[in-house]
C-alpha cells in the first residue's frame, strides 16, 4: 500500500495562557482560616500524582481493522459522568461531608463522649442526628450517582456497525476499540475520533457536521483518504496502518471541574466559623469566672460540648433536603416542562448570578435561515412579495438575453424583470451547495445519479454554509432550480423544464481575510463567460461600480437583523479569461509569496463590477429570545455571548437578539497580534462609553497574554461583550477569568459538546436539549428545552431558592443559640456548672419532631408571586448583593436568639416554685411555643401544608407530655399556675418582635412588599 499523507485542513485553535495568580504571604492566620485544607489537600493530590503517574503521550501505530495489534492499551470508548464507584462512593461521600467545618465538628463532638469524664448526656443525643445528616446526605448523593449511571448508559449503549472479516456486526458505542473499522450510516453520530478512509460516493465526497466541535450546525465537504477510497469495497484484503501524532490539546479537547458548592454553603460555613469562635469564647468566660480552679481545662471542654447545640448539626440535612425540594419544584413546574435539575446541591446559585455567558448557535438562534429580503437599488421585494419575482422569472425563462446583447447597449436601462432574472441567476451560480438525491433499493439507501431522478421531493442541498443553501432554495422557490452539481458543471432548471449547463472554470472560495467568495462559469448554449461574486458589504464596496444606495440599504438590513450579501458580476470575453488564467496559474506556481501573488491576479478582475442585488438572510432565533434577554438585562445580569462563528455573524445576531439595544454602540475590536497593537486598541476602547464590545478569539488572545487584568476590567463595563471565533477551551478560560477577577457568580448555557468545558467552568452550568445533542445537557446542572425558560428559572426558581435557603440556614442557627443560651444562663445562674439543662429525649426531640416540620415549611414561603417576579426583574438586583444572607443579617438573629433565651430560661427560674423539674417543665415548653410562633412570624406567604405542620408539631408535642415523667411532673403541668407562667413567658418573648416587624413593615418596607400591596 503506498503511503499517503493526510491532515486535517482545519487549523486548531490555540489555548489562552493560564491566568496568572497573586501568591499571598501565609501564616498562622491563613492556616487557621483555611491554610489547613488546602495544605492537606496538596498532599492527597502530591501522593496521587505519586501512585498515578501521567502517562507520557506519544505517536501512535493504529492497525486498520486489528485492535489486538495495538502496542499500549488504551481506555474504553464510553462516556463517564459519575464522580464514584462502587469503592469510592462510601469514602468520597464522607469526605465532601466532612471538609466542612461544620461536620468535622460535631464529629468530632460526637467521638469526645466516649471520653468518660467529657461525657454529657447519652450518646445517642450526639450520633443520631449526626448519622441521620449522613444518611440522608449518603441518599442524595446514592439516588444523583444512579441517575448520572443510567444517563451514561443509554449513550454509551447506541448501536454501530462494524466491519469484520466475517462480515457486520452490531456493536455498542462503548465498546468500539482503537483500530476498529465502523461503519457510519446516513444522520448518525459520529461515535469516535475516527480517519476517514471512504464512502460510498465515487469521489470519496462526504458532509458532516461539527456541531459537538465547534457548535456549527452547517455542513462541511470531506473527501476520504485517496488511497483507501480507491481500493476494493473489502479493507481487510490489506494490511495497514495508520501513524497518528500524539494527543494534542486543541478544539478537541475539554476542560472542567466536576463538583461544585454553592456560594451560600460557604457563606454559611464561615457563619458557622464565627459560631465555634463565639461557643469557645463563652465556653473561656464560663471557666474564667470558677477562676480556672481544678481540671479547668477538662471543664472547658465540657463547656463546648454543652454549648455544641450552638452550632446546630440540622442545618447540613436541612438545606440539603431543602436543596432536594427546590429541585423537585423545578422540574413539576409546568410553565418550563422538560427541566431536569442534574445537580441537587447549588439550586440557590440560580438566584445570585451576574454574568450569563452564552452559545449562539443553537441556544439563541435555531441556525434555520429564512431568506427575507431581495434590494435591486430602485425597488425591493420582501416575503410578501416573492410571488411578483416568480412571475418576472416566469416571463424570462423562456427570451433571456444574451451577453452580446446586453454588451451592445450598455447604456440603455435593462428592465426590472431581466434585472431580476440576472440576480436570482447569479445567486443560482455563485455558491458551493451541492444538491443530493437518493434512491430506496432493496430497503436500503443508496447515492443515485443526479440525472436519474430531478424531483424536489428527493432533492436535499449540503454545504458548509446554512446562508448559502438558504439562496438556493430560495431560488428554487421562485422558479430556477439548481438540480445537479459536480467538480466541474452544474445545472440549473428553469420553470418551462429548460436545462441550463454551466461548466464551471474557476471557484474562489469564501475566506474570513477576503469575506467574499467568486466563481467563473461558461454557459454551454451560447458559451459566455461570466465572474460572478458574491460577499459582505464592506468587501464588496469598493469592488462594485459606483452607487448611491448600497451602504444605506445594508445599515437598515442589519438593524433589522438580517444577514447582508451584496452579488455582483462581470462578463468576460475569451481573451480576456484566458489571459487572466495564464496569469492565475502562474501564479499558483511560483514558489515564494504565492499566496500574495494568486490573491493579486485574481484582485485583477474585481474592478468595476456590475452591482446586481443585495440579499438579506434571517438566522430564526429560538422562541421568545428577545423579551428573555430583556428580562436577564434589567435584572442586572450581563450577558456574554462566545462563539465559534464568524465576526459578521455574531455582531449580526447580537442586534437582531437585542442583546445589544437599539441605543448602543459596538466597539468592533481590530485584529491585533503583539503587544503595541494591544495596547493602542485598548486605549481606543477605553475612550467608549457604554458600548457594546465585539472582539475575536485570536485578539482576545493576544489582550490576556500582555493586559489580562486591564481588559477584564474594560470588558465588565460593558452593558454586553461578544467574543467570536472561540474556541472551547477559550470559552472556559473566560469564565474562569470572570470567577478570579469580579468574585461574582457565573452561569454559561449552550447546547453543543463544544461548550461542556464552559458549562462545567461556570459556577451554575445550563445545557439545552436540542439539535446538537445531549451532551451539553447531560454535564449541566440544570437542562432545559427552551432558551426562554432560563427567566422563570432564575427570576422565580433561583430567587426562591435563594432566600428560601437563607431563611431556613438562619433560623436553624436561630434554634440553636436560643437552647444554647438557655443553657448559658442556667450554667451562670447555677454557680458556672457544666451541667445540661435539658437530656436526653429532650434534645434530640428538640431538633426533630418537636421543631422539624414547621422549620423546614419554610421551604414552600415565597415573598412574591412569579408573575411578580417575572414582571419586575428588577427584584433580582438585590440577590445578587446578598442581603439575605449577611453577617448583618446573622447578627440580627443572634440578638433575636440572645434576647429570648435570656427571657425564657430567666422567666422560668423566676417563676418555678419549689423543684428544679418544674424549670425545666416550664422553659421547654415555652421554648417548644416560642419556636413554633417564630416561624410564623419568619413566614411571608402562607401555605396549608405550613399550617398542618404547625399543628402537627404541637400535637406531637402535647401527646408526649404523657411519656415524659422522667423530665417533667405531671401532675404540675396540667395545672392552671403551670399554663399562665408559660404563656406569660412566651408572651414576652415574642411579642416584641411582632411588634417591631409590623413598625418596620409599615414604616420601611422591602421593595417586594411594595408590590404585593
Amino acid at each position: 500500500m503506498s503511503e499517503e499523507g493526510f491532515e486535517n485542513d482545519e487549523s486548531d485553535y490555540q489555548t489562552l495562557p493560564r491566568a496568572r495568580v497573586n501568591h499571598r504571604q501565609r501564616g498562622l492566620g491563613w492556616f487557621l482560616l483555611g491554610g489547613w485544607k488546602v495544605l492537606c489537600g496538596s498532599c492527597c493530590d502530591c501522593l496521587a500524582h505519586i501512585c498515578r503517574r501521567k502517562k507520557e503521550l506519544k505517536a501512535r501505530t493504529v492497525w486498520l481493522g486489528c485492535p489486538e495489534k495495538c502496542e499500549e492499551k488504551y481506555p474504553k470508548n464510553a462516556i463517564k459522568n459519575q464522580k464514584y464507584n462502587i469503592f469510592t462512593f462510601v469514602p468520597g461521600v464522607l469526605y465532601q461531608q466532612f471538609k466542612f467545618f461544620l461536620n468535622l465538628y460535631f464529629l468530632v463532638v460526637a467521638c469526645s463522649q466516649f471520653v468518660p469524664s467529657l461525657k454529657i448526656g447519652y450518646l445517642y443525643t450526639y450520633w443520631a442526628p449526626l448519622g441521620f445528616v449522613l444518611a440522608v446526605t449518603m441518599v442524595r448523593e446514592a439516588v444523583d450517582e444512579v441517575r448520572r449511571y443510567q444517563r451514561d448508559k443509554e449513550m454509551n449503549s447506541q448501536l454501530y456497525s462494524k466491519l469484520t472479516v466475517r462480515g457486520k456486526v452490531q456493536v455498542k458505542s462503548s465498546d468500539i476499540q482503537v483500530g476498529d473499522l465502523i461503519i457510519v450510516d446516513k444522520n448518525q453520530r459520529i461515535p469516535a475520533d475516527m480517519i476517514f478512509l471512504r464512502t460510498s460516493e465515487k469521489n470519496g465526497a462526504c458532509f458532516i457536521r461539527t456541531d459537538q466541535l465547534d457548535g456549527e450546525t452547517d455542513w462541511k465537504l470531506k473527501v476520504a483518504v485517496g488511497c483507501t477510497q480507491r481500493l476494493p469495497a473489502d479493507l481487510f484484503s490489506i494490511t495497514a496502518y495508520v501513524y497518528a501524532q500524539k494527543p494534542q490539546l486543541d478544539i478537541h479537547s475539554f476542560e472542567g471541574n466536576f463538583t461544585r458548592v454553592g456560594l451560600l454553603d460557604l457563606e454559611l460555613n464561615r457563619l458557622t466559623k464565627a459560631l465555634f469562635l463565639a461557643q469557645v469564647v463563652l465556653s473561656i468566660v464560663m471557666v474564667a469566672v470558677q477562676g480556672f480552679v481544678g481540671p479547668w481545662f477538662r471543664n472547658l471542654f465540657r463547656f463546648v460540648v454543652l454549648f455544641s447545640y450552638i452550632i446546630p448539626i440540622s442545618l447540613r440535612v436541612n438545606l440539603d433536603m431543602g436543596k432536594s425540594a427546590y429541585g423537585w419544584m423545578i422540574m413539576k413546574d409546568e410553565n418550563i416542562p422538560g427541566t431536569v435539575v442534574r445537580t441537587s446541591t447549588i439550586p440557590e446559585e440560580l438566584g445570585r448570578l451576574v454574568y450569563l455567558l452564552t452559545d449562539k448557535t443553537g441556544t439563541l438562534t435555531q441556525n434555520e435561515m429564512v431568506f427575507k429580503r431581495l434590494h435591486l437599488g430602485t425597488v425591493s421585494y420582501g416575503t410578501d412579495t416573492m410571488d411578483e419575482i416568480q412571475s418576472h422569472i416566469i416571463h424570462t425563462s423562456g427570451a433571456t438575453p444574451s451577453r452580446k446583447t446586453q454588451a451592445s447597449g450598455p447604456k440603455v436601462r435593462k428592465s426590472v424583470s431581466s434585472r431580476i432574472h440576472e440576480a436570482v441567476k447569479a445567486i443560482a451560480l455563485c455558491h458551493n451547495v451541492t444538491p443530493v438525491y437518493e434512491s430506496h433499493v432493496n430497503g436500503e439507501t443508496e447515492s443515485a445519479e443526479a440525472d436519474q431522478d430531478y424531483s424536489d421531493d428527493n432533492r436535499t442541498y449540503q454545504a458548509s454554509s446554512p446562508d448559502e443553501v438558504e439562496l438556493v432554495r430560495w431560488t428554487q422557490s421562485v422558479g430556477l432550480t439548481l438540480v445537479n452539481r459536480d467538480l466541474n458543471s452544474l445545472q440549473l432548471k428553469t420553470p418551462s423544464g429548460q436545462i441550463l449547463s454551466f461548466h464551471i472554470l474557476q471557484i474562489f472560495p469564501f475566506t474570513s481575510e477576503s469575506k467574499r467568495m467568486g466563481i467563473i462559469v461558461r454557459e454551454e448554449s451560447t458559451g459566455d463567460i461570466t465572474f460572478y461574486m458574491k460577499g459582505a458589504d464592506v468587501a464588496m464596496a469598493s469592488i462594485v461600480q459606483y452607487n448611491d444606495w448600497l451602504e444605506e440599504e445594508c445599515g437598515n438590513m442589519a438593524r433589522e437583523g438580517l444577514r447582508t450579501l451584496v452579488v455582483a458580476k462581470k462578463c468576460l470575453s475569451e481573451e480576456q479569461y484566458q489571459d487572466f488564467e495564464n496569469r492565475y496559474n502562474q501564479a499558483k506556481l511560483s514558489i515564494h509569496d504565492r499566496g500574495l501573488k494568486v490573491a493579486a491576479v485574481v484582485e485583477s478582475l474585481e474592478r468595476e463590477m456590475e452591482l446586481l442585488c443585495l440579499t438579506g438572510v434571517e438566522d430564526q432565533l429560538q422562541a421568545d429570545v428577545r423579551p428573555t434577554l430583556e428580562l436577564l438585562r434589567n435584572a442586572g445580569i450581563k450577558i456574554w455571548m462566545l462563539t465559534g462563528d464568524k465576526l459578521e455573524t455574531a455582531t449580526c445576531i447580537a442586534k437582531s437578539s437585542h442583546l445589544v439595544s437599539r441605543s448602543q454602540d459596538i466597539h468592533v475590536f481590530r485584529p491585533v497580534s503583539n503587544r503595541g497593537e494591544a495596547h493602542l486598541e485598548l486605549n481606543a476602547f477605553r475612550r467608549k462609553h457604554d458600548c457594546a464590545l465585539v472582539i475575536s478569539g485570536d485578539s482576545l488572545e493576544v489582550c490576556l497574554r500582555y493586559y489580562e487584568h486591564e481588559f477584564v476590567e474594560l470588558a465588565c463595563q460593558c452593558p454586553a461583550v461578544v467574543c467570536c471565533r472561540c474556541s472551547p477551551t477559550q470559552k472556559a478560560q473566560i469564565v474562569t477569568l470572570l470567577q478570579q477577577h469580579t468574585a461574582n457568580r457565573t452561569c454559561a448555557i449552550g447546547d453543543g459538546g463544544n461548550d461542556v468545558s464552559m458549562i462545567q467552568a461556570a459556577d451554575c452550568g445550563i445545557g439545552i436539549e436540542g439539535k446538537e445533542g445531549k451532551q451539553a445537557s447531560l454535564a449541566a446542572d440544570f437542562s432545559i428545552t427552551q432558551f426562554k425558560h432560563i427567566g422563570r428559572l432564575l427570576m422565580v426558581h433561583g430567587r426562591n431558592s435563594y432566600k428560601r435557603s437563607a431563611a431556613l440556614g438562619q433560623f436553624v442557627m436561630h434554634r440553636g443559640m436560643i437552647i444554647s443560651t438557655m443553657q448559658a444562663v442556667f450554667s451562670s445562674v447555677f454557680y458556672f456548672a457544666s451541667v445540661p439543662l435539658y437530656q436526653g429525649f429532650l434534645m434530640v426531640g428538640y431538633a426533630t419532631i418537636y421543631t422539624m416540620f414547621p422549620v423546614f415549611s419554610l421551604v414552600l414561603d415565597q415573598d412574591v408571586k412569579p408573575e411578580m417576579a417575572l414582571l419586575y426583574p428588577e427584584l433580582y438586583k438585590d440577590l445578587t448583593k446578598g442581603r439575605s444572607l449577611s453577617f448583618k443579617t446573622f447578627l440580627i438573629w443572634v440578638l433575636i436568639s440572645v434576647y429570648q433565651g435570656g427571657i425564657l430560661m430567666y422567666g422560668a427560674l423566676v417563676l418555678f416554685e419549689s423543684e428544679f423539674v418544674h424549670v425545666v417543665a416550664i422553659s421547654f415548653t415555652a421554648l417548644i411555643l416560642t419556636e413554633l410562633l417564630m416561624v410564623a412570624l419568619t413566614i411571608r406567604t402562607w401555605h396549608w401544608l405550613m399550617v398542618v405542620a404547625e399543628f402537627f408539631s404541637l400535637g406531637c408535642y402535647l401527646a408526649s407530655l404523657a411519656f415524659l415523667n422522667e423530665y417533667f411532673d405531671l401532675s404540675f403541668i396540667t395545672t392552671w399556675p403551670f399554663l399562665w407562667k408559660v404563656s406569660a413567658i412566651t408572651l414576652v418573648s415574642c411579642l416584641p418582635l411582632y411588634i417591631i416587624k409590623y413598625l418596620k413593615r409599615k414604616f420601611s418596607p422591602p421593595s417586594y412588599s411594595k408590590l404585593s400591596s
